[in-house]
């Protein structure tokens, strides 16, 4: 029987791609990802998730979807919200990975509801979608620091070429002034366009 657990990373940020990830494994395998004490990736420190990730992809397969921000903007063009934009990366997963159980930190305020639709998606799928799973499952906790160490990756490359950027999120200063400081028409291909945040600071 293979499980997936399925997480996101950079869901709120102004800046870079979301990356949706499906971590399966066979479920007599789990036992190898337990033994890591793996936890949601927001508690551990960049050097860490580094090292657990090298580790997660060596016990098991691991589907990480790239959404960019040109992706976000397009789809949120024709009224495709942020979840409905997740879940189609959700589909593409199990469909990739053709599990018998999907685990998944739901991001919808009705569990019952998220998790009829995604039992849609293949035939005989059973889904455990539950709030902060990436704290309650290693195999949700896992695909969470997959995650969030492939979005890093894609957050230094865009530092290599513009190096005040910030954290990518709307709470920081810096990704701010970044923002502040260049024409809408000129924001580069990284910044989702379409948040609120860009438009304050035109």
């Amino acid at each position: 029987m293979k499980v997936v657990g399925i997480d996101e990373a950079g869901r709120g940020p102004v800046i870079g791609p979301m990356i949706v990830c499906g971590v399966a494994i066979e479920k007599d395998r789990i036992k190898y990802l337990n033994r890591l004490k793996l936890r949601d990736s927001k508690k551990l420190s960049p050097k860490r998730r580094s090292v657990l990730s090298r580790k997660i992809k060596k016990i098991a397969e691991c589907y990480p979807v790239k959404i960019t921000a040109q992706d976000i903007d397009s789809l949120r063009s024709k009224d495709v919200n942020l979840n409905e934009i997740e879940k189609i990366a959700m589909k593409k997963i199990i469909c990739d990975c053709e599990p018998d159980v999907a685990v998944i930190d739901c991001m919808d305020i009705k569990t019952e509801r998220f998790k009829a639709e995604i039992e849609t998606y293949r035939e005989n799928l059973k889904v455990v979608a539950e709030h902060k799973a990436d704290d309650k499952y290693p195999i949700v906790s896992a695909a969470s620091i997959v995650a969030k160490v492939e979005r890093d990756m894609e957050i230094q490359k865009i530092r290599k070429e513009f190096k005040d950027v910030g954290s990518g999120y709307p709470s920081d200063p810096k990704t701010i002034a970044f923002l502040k400081k260049i024409p809408y028409d000129d924001l580069p291909d990284f910044v989702r366009k379409s948040w609120a945040t860009v438009k304050k600071t035109q």
